[in-house]
């Protein structure tokens, strides 16, 4: 999608955390239209004001386990396809299933000490409000250790294993030709390749990249 201005609604209990996330949104051009400390305010916020992609921490009150997550559910449900960029502080497994087993893609997870950058936090919030996904490396790795197989994959050479992870990562061609050191060209044959044997094809309807990854990650 184009770059534009994303409207943002933020799920965070921890002030100061809530906080610094509304000052790298607005440093980095977009608009928070909600700030929330607890899970029922995220759901009747996406509800309120339909934003272009929610952060939501996985922990919130009053156990401080899941709720953040199973409000993200609820608020993709509630509106479907609402894009959500989950923040934990540690990779968990489950979370992150749940959160793709829908299969509509616009979703991501990131570890919270990996947010530093403000260009790349919003680029990642680009990427997720346009349908695609936006994965730590550290939540693709466990993943990939548990998920169900799939024949299709078998069929994929190491290097389309490898641009796979990538993509799942949500690099740009260009962005996945530079981490492995191939042309952008040589990317573009492999994903190319990987839609094949993967039975992905063109579609007005749905996002190849995401139905890839998805199905790379066994959701």
């Amino acid at each position: 999608m184009d770059k534009k201005r994303l409207r943002v609604v933020i799920a965070e209990d921890s002030a100061l955390i809530r906080e610094g996330l509304a000052r790298l949104i607005e440093e980095g051009g977009g608009k928070v239209l909600a700030k929330v400390a607890d899970a029922p305010s995220y759901v009747e916020a996406v509800q309120k004001h339909r934003p272009d992609v929610s952060v939501v921490d996985v922990r919130m009150p009053p156990n401080q386990r899941d709720e953040g997550l199973r409000a993200a559910i609820e608020a993709r449900s509630l509106v479907p396809g609402t894009p959500v960029l989950v923040l934990s502080q540690y990779v968990e497994r489950q979370y992150a299933t749940e959160l793709l087993a829908d299969g509509a893609g616009g979703v991501g997870y990131l570890l919270k000490d990996r947010v530093a950058d403000i260009a790349e936090f919003m680029d990642a919030l680009q990427r997720v409000a346009g349908g695609g996904t936006a994965l730590d490396p550290d939540v693709v790795s466990q993943l990939m250790v548990f998920r169900k197989r799939d024949d299709r994959l078998a069929s994929l050479t190491p290097r389309e294993r490898e641009v796979l992870a990538a993509m799942a990562e949500g690099r740009t061609n260009l962005g996945i030709a530079n981490a492995l050191g191939i042309t952008e060209g040589a990317a573009e044959k492999h994903i190319s390749s990987i839609f094949s044997k993967l039975n992905l094809p063109e579609s007005e309807m749905a996002h190849r990249r995401v139905l890839a990854v998805l199905t790379y990650l066994g959701s």
